[in-house]
């Protein structure tokens, strides 16, 4: 449960310990930006062909493996699906980084210029704005179109950063890192997979790992100083979040794309229980440390439940 102290007892306690004092962290993670932060323009090899034979993604996480539609589809076309789904998380991305940069934006306003959380915050900018212009640069070398969110998902976006509370931001920003970073971490050491998508996705491993301990720090603090209706609000919008990033995470689009009927392939993966454990496994570190602080109850649990990454 999580607990605001009481006036006089020192710093903000909640169900994990007392919180770090905020400018320790950004000074902390500064110092890690300085050591390790990257230019993909650089330190990435975009002018070498594709190699014949490697995925674009491991097929252990492209969205039909193991339906009887997978087993029936031959080699080939599960290697273009992985393409397409590739280009599809990138796509993903953009999107989501863009509302990241527009709520950092928003947490910052009215924050100390001069403060250490401040300038990490527009560190943080920084390397999203790298990370953007990576994906955008390997969509349009996979050759395919990109995929944006359906209409609908972009316009209810629009209207969740702009009425989304400040902890509420932190929470919609870890379910769109996490999950992703998750399945980046089995995508990286994997010699199955194309090269520029190992080093595109170490980078961001890297790179996300502080965004990461910063989002989760500030929304420690924020959920155990905010009052009930903040916080009742900010379930709410995690669960709408996470239903509407489920929805979206592969845009179907891409089953039309290699050839597949888009009905058919879409009742599969809805079916899938290994799709549902990839899923599930990959918010997992996530949906407990959500649960620990207080974000997972209510109404917002069970938007969580629906959205199928929580078990």
């Amino acid at each position: 449960m999580t607990t605001a102290p009481r006036a006089g007892t020192g710093p903000l306690h909640d169900a994990l310990g007392p919180l770090k004092d905020r400018e320790q962290v950004a000074e902390r993670l500064l110092e890690s930006s300085a050591r390790h932060s990257f230019d993909p323009d650089r330190e990435l090899d975009w002018d070498a062909p594709f190699e014949e034979g490697k995925w674009f993604w491991p097929p252990e996480l492209v969205s039909l493996y193991g339906t009887p539609l997978w087993r029936r589809m031959p080699e080939e076309q599960r290697m273009d699906l992985a393409r397409h789904e590739a280009a599809s998380l990138a796509s993903l991305g953009v999107w989501f980084e863009v509302i990241l940069i527009q709520l950092l934006v928003r947490h910052i306003y009215d924050k100390p210029m001069d403060s250490s959380h401040v300038r990490y915050a527009l560190t943080e900018i920084e390397d999203e704005c790298r990370h953007s212009k990576m994906f955008t640069r390997f969509i349009r070398k996979t050759g395919v179109r990109p995929y944006p969110v359906s209409r609908l998902h972009h316009n209810l976006a629009r209207v969740i950063k702009s009425v989304s509370t400040t902890p509420g931001s932190f929470a919609a920003t870890l379910l769109g890192e996490e999950i992703l970073d998750w399945m980046q971490r089995l995508t990286f050491p994997d010699e199955r997979v194309q090269p520029l998508v190992r080093g595109i996705t170490r980078i961001h491993v890297v790179e996300e790992a502080r965004h990461v301990r910063y989002a989760r720090e500030e929304l420690r603090r924020q959920m155990a100083g905010c009052p009930r209706w903040k916080a009742e609000l900010t379930r709410i919008s995690s669960g709408e979040a996470a239903r509407m990033m489920s929805l979206s995470f592969v845009n179907p689009r891409v089953y039309t794309d290699v050839g597949l009927d888009r009905r058919a392939a879409l009742a599969q993966v809805r079916a899938s229980g290994h799709r549902r454990e990839v899923m599930q496994e990959g918010a997992r570190r996530l949906t407990d440390f959500l649960d620990e602080i207080g974000v997972l109850r209510g109404v917002g649990r069970r938007l969580w439940r629906s959205s199928g990454l929580l078990a």
